[in-house]
C-alpha cells in the first residue's frame, strides 16, 4: 500500500479555487451538496474578498479536497492512508468514510465561525524558515508576551501563533539569529495553540451530537502523527485539532515509514508537495493542482500495479 491524499490547511486558500476545479458531474454535485447543508450558494465564498473570512476559507477547503478526491474516486482511484493538515483533517475524515460530508460542512462552518468570533482581528501566525525547533522554543521561552509554537511543517519550517506585535518581536529576534525569512501567514486567528482552547471546546460539543464512523481508509493524524482506527479518538482528533500543535514533518515520516511512496496534495495549492519531497527520498510527491487528469490517472495506476 503506497498513496497517501493530504489534504492542505488555511493558508493554501486562493481565490477561485472552487470555480478552478474541473467542470465535471461529480465535482458540481459536491458543491451543490454543500450548498444544500448551509441553505447558501457556496460559489460564492471563493473570492478574494470573501475569503478575507476563515469561515469561507476552511468550506472552500474542504470542498474543494472532497470534490477532487471524489472525481478522482470516479475514475477508479482510492488512497491508502489520508491526512489532513489543520481544517485538511475534515477533508481526510470525509474520504476515509469516517464523516458524512453534510455534516462535515456544517461542523467547519461552526469552527470557522468559532474562530473568527474568538480573535476578530489582531491576531494570526507567522512562519519562520532557516531555524530549528529548539531554537524557536528558547525565543518563544523569552517572548515578553505569549507567543505559541503552531506547526512543525519541517525541520526548519516552523509556525508561531499569537499576537501580530508579539510575532513581530519574534521574528525580529529570529532573523538576528540568522532566519532566513519570516513571514506573516494569510490567518487572521492563532490557531493551533491554547488560545483557541475555549473555541475548541464549543465544537466539541457539537460534535458530539453527530455520528462518526472509524475510518474505511487508513487515517493519520496530523496532529499525532499517528494512525486513528475508532470513531471516538477520530472525534476528538477533529474537534480539538484547533488548539493543538500540527506535527507535519513527524506525520509525513510515520507515512514514508509505513510504506507510502506516493503523496498526492488535493487541492488547492501544492505546499505539501514541498514539503513531503524532503521526506520522500525514494518515493513521489505530486499536487492536483496544476497537473493533468490523465497523468495522474497514470500515476496511481501505477502505484497500485507496483502494490501487486
Amino acid at each position: 500500500m503506497s498513496t497517501l491524499w493530504a489534504f492542505p490547511g488555511q493558508g493554501a486558500q486562493q481565490p477561485g479555487m472552487l470555480h478552478a476545479l474541473p467542470d465535471v458531474p461529480v465535482v458540481q454535485a459536491c458543491i451543490e451538496q454543500a450548498s444544500a447543508a448551509l441553505g447558501e450558494d457556496v460559489r460564492l465564498l471563493d473570492s478574494a474578498e470573501a475569503l478575507q473570512n476563515t469561515r469561507a476559507v476552511q468550506l472552500c477547503l474542504l470542498i474543494a479536497g472532497v470534490a477532487a478526491a471524489r472525481l478522482l474516486n470516479e475514475r477508479g482511484h482510492q488512497p491508502d492512508m489520508v491526512a489532513g493538515l489543520s481544517i485538511g483533517a475534515y477533508a481526510a475524515a470525509v474520504v476515509a468514510g469516517a464523516l458524512d460530508f453534510a455534516d462535515a460542512v456544517r461542523l467547519v462552518a461552526l469552527r470557522g465561525e468559532l474562530m473568527q468570533r474568538a480573535y476578530p482581528d489582531g491576531y494570526g501566525m507567522t512562519a519562520i524558515l532557516g531555524l530549528d525547533q529548539s531554537s524557536i522554543e528558547r525565543l518563544l521561552a523569552d517572548a515578553e508576551v505569549p507567543v505559541y509554537l503552531a506547526n512543525i511543517n519541517a525541520e526548519t519550517q516552523l509556525v508561531i501563533a499569537g499576537s501580530d506585535t508579539a510575532m513581530a518581536k519574534v521574528a525580529e529576534r529570529a532573523s538576528a539569529l540568522g532566519a532566513g525569512a519570516a513571514k506573516r501567514l494569510a490567518m487572521s486567528v492563532p490557531s493551533h495553540c491554547e488560545l483557541l482552547d475555549a473555541p475548541a471546546r464549543e465544537l466539541a460539543g457539537a460534535f458530539a451530537k453527530v455520528e462518526l464512523s472509524a475510518p474505511q481508509v487508513r487515517y493519520l493524524s496530523g496532529s499525532t502523527a499517528r494512525l486513528i482506527r475508532d470513531a471516538e479518538t477520530l472525534r476528538d482528533d477533529l474537534a480539538l485539532n484547533m488548539s493543538r500543535v500540527v506535527d507535519w514533518q513527524a506525520t509525513l515520516v510515520t507515512a514514508y515509514e509505513r510504506g507510502i511512496r506516493l503523496h498526492l496534495e488535493l487541492p488547492p495549492g501544492s505546499v505539501l508537495t514541498g514539503l513531503a519531497r524532503r521526506v520522500f527520498e525514494s518515493g513521489q510527491a505530486v499536487a492536483f493542482t496544476g497537473a493533468r487528469l490523465d497523468t495522474l490517472d497514470a500515476m496511481l495506476r501505477q502505484e497500485v500495479s507496483r502494490d501487486r
